[in-house]
């Protein structure tokens, strides 16, 4: 957990409707295609997965989703879906989010920790550089399911 200047992340409990439906505001600053409301429930608590929030006195003000597995050639961790609120950005919750982050990931015996972001996320990407980031050369994939 980190606390700074009345910021504090931790992981998501058990969500309350209260957080469910502040998490439920931040998702279209992520992705505007995404569906709302989300199933936090089926997403909290879930092995491998761990939702973590930045809260100030007015509420919840940033979220991320840290996945953590174990494959052949080792653990390996993700980030995705990292967001702050517009109101927030630039106070130190988004770096607070990823901290928290990687240091589950290293208690978890992630040797790395990926993510990735678009390059029109200026912002996002200075974060995650000044967090230690460093960019791979590499293809993404993806194939939409039907």
């Amino acid at each position: 957990m980190t606390e700074d200047a009345g910021l504090v992340v931790e992981p998501l409990g058990h969500p309350t409707p209260d957080e469910m439906a502040e998490l439920d505001a931040l998702v279209p600053q992520l992705s505007a295609s995404a569906r709302l409301p989300v199933a936090w429930p089926s997403i909290v608590g879930v092995e491998g997965t761990t939702v973590f929030v930045a809260r100030t006195p007015d509420g919840i003000v940033g979220m991320l989703t840290l996945v953590t597995f174990t494959i052949p050639t080792g653990r390996r961790a993700m980030i995705e879906d990292v967001v702050v609120d517009d109101r927030a950005r630039g106070k130190g919750a988004g770096l607070a989010l990823v901290n928290a982050a990687l240091a589950v990931a290293a208690e978890f015996g992630a040797a790395t920790v990926d993510l990735t972001s678009r390059p029109a996320r200026e912002a996002a990407n200075r974060l995650y550089e000044r967090a230690g980031f460093v960019r791979r050369e590499t293809n993404v994939w993806r194939r939409v399911l039907d």
